[in-house]
């Protein structure tokens, strides 16, 4: 197959790599809050830029608890500008020059590639994981940064002994938006992985990438959905609110929501945590 396609450069498809939940300083109330959610997550992590982090790492996609110990702070300002919530959608890269050739051929301007390790503690010896990404920018929501991730090193991050998790989860199923266009929220998207990307859905717009399906909701429709749990942004901001999460079993996830000591609300076959127990990030479990 050819990288290039009527002439343009083939698009990468749209595929969710991870999610990023912003905790700033917060680090060890987050880890804590997240396996009281029942995630299994991974040791402490220490980005060479200065940034740290705990993951839960599922069958092809992951979650990032992102944040700094302390005196770390300004080793990356620019970072912790948003507010503590779900802040970021990443895109996976097997290739960051076609990436770049996809932006560019979109009209967009992403950053210059950015190079950075993660040692990472396994049985055979500490090893540096590995990855290029590729800053795109932030066009359709207020909060939150959307960037391609390359992994160099994918074997030290899908590690055998950290995918399984006590709720069940097998994979992020669902990454959600909310404002009062919900179009031109994902508008960006579109330039990037291709027209006829969006599909019209009740209260929005929606794409599917890889196991993951990415909506944006009008804040009516996300005030139906989640009701009371509803996070809401200011009038005439849109941000990133919530994440669907497919569990093996429902009462599997119950149980672990139940042990944790976390409150939920079942409905429509799913379970739902609000933004209180999560960092402002409205939860729902799903088979």
């Amino acid at each position: 197959m050819t990288d290039v396609e009527d002439g343009h450069p083939r698009r990468l498809p749209a595929e969710l790599d991870h999610v990023i939940v912003l905790v700033h300083g917060e680090l060890d109330q987050a880890a804590a809050a997240y396996q009281a959610l029942g995630f299994y997550l991974t040791p402490r992590g220490h980005h060479s830029l200065g940034s740290s982090n705990n993951l839960a790492i599922f069958n092809n996609n992951y979650l990032e608890l992102l944040g700094y110990e302390p005196g770390k702070k300004q080793q990356r300002p620019e970072q912790w500008h948003d507010p503590k919530g779900l802040s970021g959608i990443v895109w996976r890269c097997p290739d960051p020059a076609r990436a770049q050739l996809n932006a560019s051929h979109a009209g967009v301007t992403a950053e210059t590639p950015l190079d950075f390790v993660r040692p990472v503690e396994t049985g055979a010896g500490t090893f540096d994981a590995a990855f290029t990404v590729l800053h795109l920018p932030k066009l359709g929501f207020d909060y939150g940064r959307t960037f391609f991730c390359h992994h160099k090193t994918p074997e030290l991050v899908w590690r055998p002994e950290w995918q399984t998790h006590p709720n069940g989860v097998q994979n992020i199923s669902e990454f959600v938006l909310c404002g009062d266009d919900p179009r031109s929220a994902l508008g960006l998207f579109e330039r990037m992985f291709g027209p006829g990307l969006l599909k019209e859905i009740p209260g929005g717009y929606g794409f599917d990438a890889a196991e993951a399906r990415v909506v944006a909701l009008t804040r009516e429709a996300a005030a139906q959905r989640y009701g009371a749990d509803a996070p809401l942004p200011e009038p005439g901001k849109t941000q990133m609110i919530g994440l669907g999460f497919k569990t093996a079993s429902i009462a599997q996830a119950q149980a672990a929501l139940q042990a944790g000591g976390v409150p939920f609300t079942a409905t429509d076959g799913r379970l739902r945590v609000g933004p209180s127990s999560s960092f402002g990030v409205v939860i729902e479990f799903s088979e």
